[in-house]
């Protein structure tokens, strides 16, 4: 904890050094600046700034003092800024910056002295437990006791209660038989239902600097989280706490939880299907269902835009209700404000359906001329889709080839509807805007494939 009470000792009539102490767990260090009344500073420095002075004799002001520090001007790159921190008995320079907040490295301090305290710490444990810090992820308590053993999915063998027909003991109750077969349907349904719809789709932690509050350790291997600020970082879709170097080594096993995943829209499509346990999003199978029901002979289907306020409207349903959004007739009677907003959800996905990583395969593939190399392409470029994008890339290919089948009264073929959803789905990794431009027509045409060889490619 840092302590409040500064101590002041004169050494000279130009400098004095100001002292504050703080603790941390298990020692105690000690924070010295040089201060000095200089004129012209930038405002966001205070007295412990020393003007242009050099390497040497910024060495030497420091050299009475570990832990003690200043800060000083170039004098090769006038309006640059170094600290000159006193650390093992050497002086350590280090490159100064300010964006509205202090920073040297990815950390950002409200205070110079928030900056160098944090610094110190890191560099304390650093220099004394650097061997068993360089050690720390190679025998992780993560798979024994951590993570994934209170995340694990249940087994069905290990919550099935014994056989009646035959017991290891006396034989229970007619009220506690009801109770096992009840519990033995309700398992048996979970499980059907978590084979048919949820598929254990793969997914890496969404791993964000954080700042932890209080001691906190590492969920990965158990090692505590030191320093003022971001200590380490925390996945914002399941809410693992780890080391920045920690997360490096842990398995692609996010489990996204609803506290985390507060909205369906601009959501990542694996992280949504995840948190809410289904094979493909929600919003999707809604409202496809929807247009099934009631509007696949509706004329410019897809084409024809429905009110933006009402699309809006479905949006804020869907990300505030989930799966008990009311997007039925009696509630938006336009069919077109169904399709805007499924489109909507497609525009807004942080990845895009057909993923940046495999957009130049897909673009490549469209330029191929031959209608079976094009097909076989085609299918190889699919394989590169993550398993949640593929599954609900084929739904909607699916449901988009049941709508030309209604071709003369919706006047929806493949062509138009490529027109509509090639652009939807597919974004091009940061083009300059006249490659993406010539890219449209591929876009369009990719689609219009994916429409009419569903059957065959998926």
């Amino acid at each position: 904890m840092i302590q409040k009470e500064h101590l002041q000792s004169s050494e000279s009539e130009e400098h004095f050094m100001v002292l504050k102490p703080f603790k941390i767990i298990g020692f105690s260090l000690y924070v010295f600046f040089f201060s000095l009344q200089v004129d012209n500073r930038p405002k966001y420095y205070g007295r412990e700034y020393h003007g242009m002075i050099s390497r040497e004799e910024a060495d030497q002001l420091l050299s009475q003092a570990e832990g003690s520090y200043l800060i000083r001007e170039s004098q090769r790159q006038p309006g640059t800024y170094t600290l000159a921190l006193r650390f093992g008995n050497q002086t350590r320079n280090f490159r100064l910056y300010h964006d509205g907040k202090h920073f040297v490295g990815e950390k950002r301090f409200e205070s110079i002295h928030d900056l160098v305290t944090d610094g110190l710490i890191t560099l304390y444990i650093e220099t004394k437990a650097a061997e068993y810090i360089a050690k720390m992820t190679i025998n992780p308590i993560y798979e024994h006791v951590g993570y994934t053993t209170l995340n694990q999915e249940p087994t069905l063998k290990k919550h099935l209660p014994h056989s009646p027909e035959a017991p290891d003991g006396p034989a229970p109750a007619k009220d506690e038989r009801n109770a096992e077969e009840r519990l033995t349907s309700l398992v048996r349904r979970a499980t059907l239902r978590e084979s048919d719809l949820a598929p254990k789709y793969e997914k890496v932690h969404n791993f964000k600097v954080h700042t932890f509050r209080g001691p906190h350790w590492c969920e990965y291997c158990a090692n505590f989280m030191w320093g003022l600020i971001a200590q380490g970082v925390k996945c914002a879709d399941c809410g693992l706490n780890v080391h920045k170097q920690c997360s490096k080594v842990v398995p692609n096993d996010c489990q996204p939880d609803l506290r985390h995943v507060k909205k369906v829209y601009s959501c990542d499509l694996t992280t949504l299907v995840k948190a809410h346990n289904t094979k493909r999003p929600m919003v999707v199978d809604m409202c496809i269902q929807e247009i099934e029901a009631r509007g696949l002979q509706s004329e410019g289907l897809y084409r024809i835009s429905g009110f933006s306020e009402l699309i809006e409207d479905v949006k804020l349903a869907f990300d505030r209700d989930g799966e008990k959004a009311d997007i039925s007739s009696s509630a938006y009677e336009d069919i077109n404000i169904i399709t805007g907003a499924l489109k909507l959800y497609f525009r807004e996905l942080p990845i895009p359906l057909i993923t940046y990583d495999a957009y130049p395969r897909f673009i490549e593939t469209a330029k191929i001329t031959d209608p079976e190399k094009r097909l076989e392409s085609l299918h190889e470029a699919l394989k590169l889709l993550p398993p949640a994008h593929c599954e609900t890339l084929r739904y909607l290919m699916a449901h988009l080839k049941r709508v030309t089948e209604y071709e003369k009264e919706n006047l929806m073929s493949s062509e138009n509807l490529g027109i509509v959803f090639g652009p939807t789905l597919m974004r091009a990794p940061e083009l300059d805007a006249m490659t993406a431009l010539n890219d449209i027509r591929y876009q369009r045409l990719v689609v219009e494939t994916l429409i009419t060889n569903e059957d065959v490619l998926f």
